[in-house]
């Protein structure tokens, strides 16, 4: 039988979108006291909608605007303590009008917390595709998969799900393609014997 998830009594949600929001509400509904979400701009340029920010709100979410983690602090157990932190301003404008968050120096400062969540879509690390022979990949790095059911990629016994294969995406997106993979992963190992 599985545990309960233990998250502490002070959670932060890194990142802006819909994923934060929800992670913001579960981790008040897991028994958190104090969750707070990290986000380097300010609201206006958040890309999660206005209702599930006014969701989290109710249920007991604060929001810390310009604000850009730089490093987790281990406390003396070896486990999270607190997020540096450094705050932000906004720059000027970039071709398509939205404004570059700029560190403001010497303004670091720590965020105590038991937890941190990074609620925040991933591109692949292009040493992958630079290291990896074989792997098929596009646009920015995403790795080609030849068959969407398993997550089979074009190196023999590879696998691949989650923004890895699709850019930033929805985390149960993500999910979905782990479990697919790890089907596959499982019944090829199999075979393998």
């Amino acid at each position: 039988m599985r545990k309960p998830l233990e998250i502490g009594r002070r959670v932060v949600v890194i990142g802006g979108g819909d994923t934060a929001s929800d992670c913001l509400r579960t981790a008040i509904r897991l028994g958190a006291e104090d969750v707070t979400c990290l986000y380097r701009r300010t609201e206006k340029e958040m890309p999660g909608g206005k209702k599930d920010r006014k969701m989290a709100r109710e249920e007991g979410a604060k929001y810390r605007f310009l604000t850009q983690p730089v490093k987790f602090i281990a406390g003396a157990d070896g486990k999270l303590a607190a997020v540096e932190c450094i705050e932000m301003k906004l720059g000027e404008p970039d071709a398509k009008g939205r404004r570059k968050p700029v560190p403001v120096e010497g303004s670091n400062f720590s965020v105590a917390a038991d937890t941190a969540i990074l609620a925040l879509g991933y591109w692949p690390d292009p040493i992958i595709s630079k290291t990896t022979p074989d792997l098929e990949t596009h646009d920015w790095g995403l790795v080609s998969v030849k068959n969407k059911a398993t997550g089979q990629t074009s190196r023999e016994g590879v696998f691949s799900g989650g923004d890895c294969v699709t850019g930033p995406d929805l985390v149960v997106t993500a999910m979905v393609g782990g479990r697919k993979a790890a089907l596959a992963i499982d019944e090829y190992l199999k075979n393998k014997k």
